[in-house]
């Protein structure tokens, strides 16, 4: 999952931590609210009318006004916050569990000396759609090391087996069909049905898998016909875990029918949301079932199961205290009567473009965005309160904007440095520089399809 994203355990930090960035937001946010005239719109089933701006009484936020906010836009948020801390915990108990590391033993024992090029787009594809259903990030991190070494075993470099988890996870969020985290919570936030559009999504991942497995597979054939060509060549791995280690992962019955339940709890998730209408409640309850679900196949006491969920809680915690504040910037902005302001103004030079080129346009604003607030979840509450109503002025559906906000949040983690770059290419032993030698032209290539995807997805009339 990606909840956060922050270098923490560093005694220097190189970019603001993403508390201090939120409620610098915030600050400005409140500071807007003096100097922006105060306007609204007129709504229509709480969809923008487009040319219904005015101009209203102004109502700037006061200082003690600005901290009430803060606690107003954790309770407003809080069935998001609530829903994410069992979700994650949830999921947690899945990947306790062991159930992937047996099937990636699985998968490589089958592979093994065979076709050495068919495990880029086989794990890019298992990866991205781990991340893409269930918001799987950071629980890749432990797979890097072993990727590595066996992209090196294979003939390969390090950096192939880095690209496979980063790309993957990557594009996982990027073409996210029911991921939690951060689908949800922009469509939550955007008044969409959840897993509304997931069927172009679906079609939209596939086609970045196609485009990276195609520049990945180009690069490792190359390194594999002459290793001078690899960007690490002249480098070692300093650690890395051995192909063997990985293949003596267990992956029994007990792992299987972990697996089974994740795949027949999606399947609950994507139904009931399509045909029920399913909303933050019930998928917290598929969600909590699934896990203990898996507990009591893995055979785990009560005790365990309650300290796991525990874990969990802890561990999503800085990520659900972001939606707070991120949700506190919501409150200023409301408090003001500044936010269609914002929107207005943003949609002028927008609305003398193309519908195509401003839904392009939406998707590079959101890959900037995702410079400052790389946190998905995050960066849904702050942006989609703004691109939502932006989309209503520009005449494109709300699902449009959501798209928006997935491509930019997703594979630019992979690229920024306030992303997973760094972190990502020292679990791998490769220099972040080498890394972004190679995964930047791989990015380009892919922030190219997704602008396509966009202006295929308002041509289609996606979500309308």
């Amino acid at each position: 999952m990606k909840p956060d994203n922050t270098l923490t355990k560093k005694s220097k930090r190189t970019v603001p931590h993403i508390y201090a960035l939120l409620f610098a937001i915030i600050v400005v946010c409140t500071i807007l609210t003096w100097i922006l005239p105060a306007g609204q719109f007129d709504r229509v089933d709480d969809v923008v009318v487009a040319g219904t701006f005015h101009a209203v009484e102004s109502t700037p936020v006061g200082l003690f006004q600005m901290f009430q906010l803060i606690h107003t836009g954790f309770c407003d948020a809080g069935g998001v916050i609530f829903f994410v801390f069992i979700a994650y915990a949830s999921i947690g108990m899945i990947i306790s569990s062991g159930a992937f590391n047996g099937l990636v033993a699985a998968l490589l024992r089958l592979f093994k000396g065979k076709a050495r090029v068919v495990i880029i787009p086989v794990f890019l594809t298992i990866v991205g759609i781990a991340s893409s259903t269930i918001g799987l990030f950071e629980e890749w991190f432990p797979f890097i090391p072993v990727f590595t070494g066996i992209a090196v075993a294979m003939g390969f470099d390090a950096i192939v087996g880095l690209a496979i988890v980063a790309v993957g996870a990557g594009m996982g969020y990027s073409g996210a069909m029911i991921n939690p985290f951060t689908v949800g919570v922009a469509q939550g936030i955007a008044g969409v049905a959840p897993a509304s559009g997931v069927l172009f999504r679906l079609f939209c991942h596939l086609c970045m898998i196609a485009v990276a497995s195609v520049l990945i597979i180009r690069y490792a054939l190359k390194v594999q016909a002459d290793p001078t060509k690899s960007l690490f060549y002249g480098d070692t791995l300093s650690a890395q875990m051995s192909e063997e280690d990985v293949q003596n992962a267990p992956f029994g019955i007990r792992e299987i029918l972990v697996l089974l339940i994740l795949l027949c709890g999606i399947i609950v998730v994507v139904i009931g949301c399509q045909q029920y209408g399913w909303y933050f409640t019930e998928l917290a309850a598929v969600f909590m079932i699934m896990g203990i679900l898996s507990a009591i196949v893995m055979g785990w006491s009560v005790n365990e199961i309650a300290r796991k969920y525990e874990a969990g809680f802890t561990n999503v915690a800085m990520a659900c205290m972001m939606i707070g504040l991120a949700r506190g910037i919501l409150m200023v902005l409301q408090a003001g009567n500044i936010i269609d302001t914002i929107v207005y103004y943003m949609s002028l030079p927008l609305s003398h473009l193309p519908a195509w080129l401003s839904a392009v346009a939406m998707l590079l604003l959101q890959t900037f965005l995702n410079f400052l607030i790389p946190s998905g979840s995050g960066q849904a509450a702050t942006s989609m309160p703004i691109m939502a109503p932006l989309a209503d002025l520009l005449g494109l559906h709300r699902d449009v904007a959501v798209l928006a906000f997935q491509f930019g949040d997703g594979l630019s983690n992979i690229v920024w440095p306030t992303g997973f770059a760094a972190i990502m290419a020292g679990l791998a032993g490769v220099k972040v520089t080498k890394w972004w030698k190679f995964v930047v032209p791989v990015f380009l290539c892919l922030f190219v399809t997704q602008a396509a995807l966009m202006i295929l997805a308002v041509v289609t009339g996606f979500g309308g």
